[in-house]
């Protein structure tokens, strides 16, 4: 189901009109019953995926009843389809979409540009999803690119409103979703549509270049990997690693880019700084000219420094922390994650509609977790939530797979003396050790 962004915010002033005469009445209630209640769980967009229930094993009923939101469109079937033809045991579709168009929106700025210098292809990227002829799919872009004319590119996740000046989407869909036996349950999913389009670039790229015969002196255009295959955020890699992999073989099936085939230069962000540098390092040592990643927005703000020395683009398709808007990019940094800002917002209303007395805030200590948190706090106190009723935890994420595991003990008796009934847990795989330590503490879980 679709809900309209005007819908979707008078229903959140109405859960929290209701919440608020709750808390009044809940004031009379006994105190066996505020201080341990039920407890419902949510999640965000790194832990809301079928591979989470594998970080469990025997303990995936835990998840049962636990709700979140990701950023997600309606996915044709079509588009399952051809992912799935490339990985035929693909699960997830978490920014799938996202990675697709990052791919195919890189290709067309280098198309347009007539070269493959980083530079330039930073000029189009925005240019390309605004205030042209529009195109949606590969083969029909890249032949109007090739021609010299303005594009307007809408693409899987892209396909409402083009970028911001910013070079984000200016608009963004929301998938409510909700864990059942041990996976999620697809027929409880709704879709939320947030942002502005107005909020789209207006400004005029460089003028595109039309493509003489043969192929143009840069070629190739060379695309480096910044994926997390390991660490933390490896459970969201196979659908980003399908998305891109089907982007780049759709481009080269329709005769690549300025007249050759794109090359694709693998590499893992390991969900870690120092590995997603050392990936860096050597993407520049291989002549790569964009970068597709990093996963992690926090890994995208350890390594962009380097990357805008070396003159690369940055094109992350699952960075969410609404911060990178405004980092020093030197315009080289983009993305087709919509910002946090956003989801803050959606992760509000899913909690409201619950009608929790008192909430406790958990997130991974990094620029995407406490960013969320933070938007997710401030849209509570905006629906009329006071802060002694919301309660903030963060928690250090272990340093690489080598480091012991997670220990939330200390908070989970932190949350159970506290009271709440609703908790979010922001984080990645590793913030299973959260549930399991809210379980492990008496917290009764509500399915």
């Amino acid at each position: 189901m679709l809900v309209s962004p005007g819908s979707r915010v008078a229903a959140l002033a109405a859960c929290g009109a209701l919440l608020l005469v709750g808390a009044g009445c809940g004031a009379d209630k006994s105190e066996e019953a505020t201080t341990n209640p039920q407890v419902r769980l949510y999640g965000s967009d790194g832990n809301m995926t079928n591979a989470y229930a594998g970080e469990f094993k025997e303990r995936a009923d835990l998840l049962d009843g636990m709700k979140g939101t990701t950023p997600l469109t309606p996915l044709p079937e079509a588009f399952k389809n051809r992912l799935r033809a490339v990985d035929p045991k693909l699960t997830d579709y978490l920014y799938s979409a996202e990675s697709y168009d990052a791919v195919i929106i890189s290709a067309l700025a280098a198309q347009l540009a007539g070269s493959t210098d980083p530079a330039a292809i930073a000029k189009q990227i925005v240019g390309v999803t605004n205030n042209g002829e529009r195109c949606e799919k590969a083969a029909d872009c890249l032949r109007l690119a090739r021609d010299g004319r303005d594009i307007e590119y809408r693409g899987v996740s892209l396909n409402r409103a083009g970028f911001t000046d910013a070079g984000e989407p200016a608009t963004a869909s929301y998938a409510t979703l909700t864990f059942g036996e041990e996976k999620l349950d697809d027929g409880k999913t709704e879709f939320v549509g947030a942002g502005d389009e107005s909020a789209a670039s207006t400004k005029n790229p460089p003028r595109p270049h039309r493509q003489r015969t043969g192929k143009a002196p840069s070629a190739p255009l060379v695309l480096g990997g910044l994926l997390p295959r390991t660490g933390d955020l490896a459970i969201a890699y196979p659908p980003l690693a399908a998305g891109a992999e089907l982007a780049l073989k759709e481009i080269n099936a329709a005769g690549g880019v300025l007249g050759e085939d794109v090359r694709w230069v693998d590499g893992d962000d390991g969900t870690n700084p120092a590995v997603a540098k050392a990936t860096v390092e050597k993407h520049i040592a291989d002549g790569v000219h964009v970068i597709i990643g990093a996963g992690a927005s926090g890994i995208s703000r350890a390594v962009l420094p380097d990357v805008v020395a070396a003159g690369l683009v940055l094109f992350s398709p699952s960075n969410t922390d609404a911060g990178l808007t405004s980092v020093e990019d030197k315009g080289l940094y983009f993305r087709t994650a919509p910002p946090d800002s956003l989801q803050g917002r959606a992760l509000a209303d899913v909690i409201l509609r619950d009608g929790p007395h008192r909430i406790a805030l958990v997130a991974r200590k990094d620029s995407y977790g406490e960013g969320l948190q933070e938007n997710v706090r401030a849209e509570l106190e905006r629906a009329g939530i006071d802060g002694d009723r919301v309660k903030l935890l963060t928690y250090e994420p272990p340093a690489d797979a080598k480091a012991p595991p997670l220990d939330f003990t200390a908070g989970a008796r932190e949350i159970k003396e506290y009271g709440a009934d609703a908790v979010l847990v922001i984080g990645f795989g590793e913030s299973a050790q959260v549930i399991r330590a809210l379980a492990d503490s008496g917290v009764q879980i509500r399915h």
